[in-house]
This record gives C-alpha cells, sequence and structure tokens, in this order.
C-alpha cells in the first residue's frame, strides 16, 4: 500500500481541505490518504470548535481514508515543533510515501533546496535572526530575512502554509526520510483574511463569522450540518487567565516562546481580560499567536522538556477515525510501525515516554469535556 499524508488541523474542515485532498489524490498515484491532525487545541493556542473525533469524521467524508492525533505536545508548539513532531510518527509508518501540503507560492525543489541551505548555514540564521530582531523588526520580518540571507527562495515564506512546508522539508531533511514533498498551490483567501469568499474562504475567516450563515457556502454539507454544536463559548478564554494567576513566572520559562522577560509581562497583566493580556503582550518581537500559544501551553501544562524527550523516544499512533471499509488493510498498514497503534485508552503497554505523551492527550481531551459540558467516548471511531 502507499500512502499519501497530509498533516493537518481541519479547524474547521472547509471546502478548501476538501480541494486539497481531492486535487493530492489526482496529482499522486495513492492508495490511501492518511492524516494526522491536531488534537482538540491548535498551533495558534486556540480551541477547536469541533472536537478531535467530529472533525476526524469530516475529514473521513471529505475524501480522506484514516486521521490519526498530533500528540498534544507537538500540537500546540511552534511550527518547527509541530512539524518535527508529525513527521517523527509518520517516518515510522513504512507506507508513507509522500506528504502534500497547500501553499500560498513556490515548487517542490523551492522547498527542498531552502531547506538544505537553512540547515547548512544554521548558524549563520540564528545569528542574522538575532541581528534583525535587536534593531527591532518584526519577528516574522527578521525570520524572512535570515532565511534569504542563507540562501532561502526569495519570497517562499510570505504565508504560513509556506512556512509549515518550510519546516516540514527540514524535518523530512534532518530524519534522513525518503518521504516525497507535494505542494499544492492553495485556493481562495488568505489565512489572515478574516472576511468571508464566496466558496473558499480561511478558516480564521469561518472561525470569526461562525453565527453567520453565509459561512454555509464555504462548507461541506456535512460540516455545516454540525455547526450548531460548535464550541463558541468563553470558557477557554477564562481558564486560560484562570491559569496565568495560579502559574509562576518561572514556570513559563519551560515552555516554548518563553524566557527574555516576557514570563513577567504575562505576570504583570494577569488582572486584565484576555484579549487585553495577549494585546498588551504583544510586540513586534512577540506576534500574538506566539502569546496565545504560551497561554494554551500552560493551561495544557505542555512544557518544552517534556516535548524533547518525547521527540527523543518512541511514541505512538493514535487513529481518530478510519473509512469502515477499509478497517482491516489500514489498520494493517500502521501496525507495520514499530509505534504501538492505540484504538482505545489503554496505553499499558507503551514506553514510559510514550505514556507521558498520551496522558498530555488525555488530558487535553479531559479539559475540552470539562469546558463544553459534555463527556466524549476516546476511541476509534469507524466512518
Amino acid at each position: 500500500m502507499k500512502i499519501l499524508a497530509i498533516i493537518s488541523e481541519f479547524n474547521p474542515f472547509h471546502n478548501g481541505h476538501a480541494y486539497l485532498i481531492e486535487k493530492a489524490k489526482e496529482l499522486y498515484d495513492c492508495d490511501a490518504v492518511l492524516c494526522i491532525m491536531s488534537g482538540n487545541f491548535t498551533q495558534r493556542g486556540e480551541m477547536c470548535l469541533f472536537d478531535k473525533y467530529t472533525r476526524a469524521r469530516h475529514a473521513i467524508l471529505g475524501g480522506a481514508d484514516c486521521v490519526i492525533q498530533l500528540p498534544a505536545a507537538f500540537a500546540v508548539a511552534p511550527a518547527e515543533i509541530f512539524a518535527k513532531g508529525a513527521l517523527k510518527i509518520l517516518s515510522e509508518i513504512p507506507q508513507v510515501r509522500a506528504l502534500a501540503f497547500g501553499c500560498e507560492n513556490g515548487n517542490k525543489q523551492d522547498f527542498i533546496n531552502s531547506a538544505k541551505s537553512i540547515i547548512e548555514e544554521n548558524d549563520s540564521f540564528k545569528n542574522i535572526l538575532a541581528e534583525k530582531l535587536s534593531l527591532g523588526d518584526s519577528y516574522i520580518k527578521s525570520y524572512a530575512a535570515a532565511f534569504e540571507a542563507c540562501g532561502g527562495a526569495k519570497g517562499l515564506l510570505r504565508g504560513p502554509n509556506n512556512i509549515l512546508g518550510f519546516e516540514y522539508s527540514k524535518a523530512l531533511l534532518r530524519l534522513h526520510s525518503e518521504i516525497d514533498i507535494l505542494p499544492i498551490k492553495r485556493i481562495g483567501s488568505g489565512f489572515n483574511d478574516c472576511e468571508l469568499k464566496e466558496n473558499y474562504s480561511s478558516a480564521g475567516a469561518i472561525r470569526k463569522n461562525i453565527a453567520d450563515g453565509k459561512i454555509k457556502f464555504n462548507l461541506p454539507d456535512y460540516v455545516f450540518k454540525d455547526v450548531a454544536d460548535a464550541n463558541v463559548t468563553n470558557a477557554f478564554n477564562d481558564f486560560l487567565r484562570h491559569k496565568l494567576f495560579l502559574t509562576d513566572a518561572e514556570v513559563f520559562k519551560n515552555i516554548y516562546g518563553g524566557g527574555e522577560g516576557l514570563e513577567n509581562r504575562l505576570k504583570s497583566l494577569e488582572n486584565e481580560p484576555l484579549e487585553s493580556i495577549i494585546d498588551k503582550a504583544t510586540s513586534k518581537r512577540y506576534p500574538s499567536s506566539r502569546i496565545r500559544r504560551m497561554l494554551c501551553a500552560n493551561a495544557l501544562e505542555l512544557y518544552r522538556s517534556d516535548c524533547e524527550s518525547f521527540l527523543g523516544g518512541d511514541l505512538y499512533i493514535k487513529p481518530l477515525a478510519v473509512k469502515k471499509e477499509r478497517k482491516k488493510e489500514l489498520l494493517a498498514a500502521l501496525s507495520r510501525s514499530r509505534y504501538p497503534v492505540l484504538t482505545g485508552i489503554n496505553g499499558n503497554d507503551l514506553s514510559n515516554t510514550a505514556r507521558n505523551c498520551f496522558d498530555k492527550d488525555l488530558f487535553e481531551q479531559a479539559l475540552y469535556d470539562m469546558l463544553n459540558l459534555k463527556s466524549i467516548k476516546n476511541h476509534t471511531r469507524f466512518i
């Protein structure tokens, strides 16, 4: 079996995601599409509109054959760790032959050549980035300048999808993986465009306008049907503030993005509304997405030291949803990995490292259930 993989959040699954799966199948001769997807919390530090099992079902209905979970420790982390964690797992599944991802521009060679250049010039890249930041440039602008100075393709890092595609390429090279990459130009509006468009809008625009009936034109019918059950409460924001209040500043130094005095800044704002905390802690050097992700990681007790341990040890494969008629062959394919496959919550046979990582997933599910006042059975769905 030849498997094509997609790394995803699907928050929510929309027409652009369905297009990505369809186009990937058209361009790449594969036997199955496997998505590795964030759990209930995202890389931007947000709680998902739908729980991970609902989103996995949407992906199966949208053309995927199997969805497995990206552990919370990697899902709520900077792009580099997000990519490393996903590809550590995918690289251990022998039949995964290619990785498809959406991009704003660029081609396969742009991503591969740029990743090689940055890996070879890693120290120079870090020095240039630090220099640009010290001059007062924004983190995004400084990163792009260091990237291009070290041989990265000009203009390649102008969009968030391209940044992830670049990190995927780096991670694959460092793993010496034979997984091929398949960049697919995305259609519709950009990630930061919060205006609804006809048929193809960004996930951010859909989340912002979740109460607007016009989102119907941006979502498959089976997703729109579930919108009435979407999480739109402020419970998570209140919980982030509560956890910030309870956490010592020193703890934030062990969270990705912490240090440099940012932990003291956050603690000084702990009595303000969440949006005010994020707004006042945001600067050219520290974008709002980084602040929110740090607050989310703190709430989920996801620490840098734990994550580095997980990246260095054995993990597991947690299927969230599998196409029913292909259950036997797909689970057999996953079982060829040296990582155990978990279809329920029994992780007793896991190594200590994997068990600790899996416990983080159980905690994030329990927190999501608590904030949504419901309980979800934590086992694989066959759709």
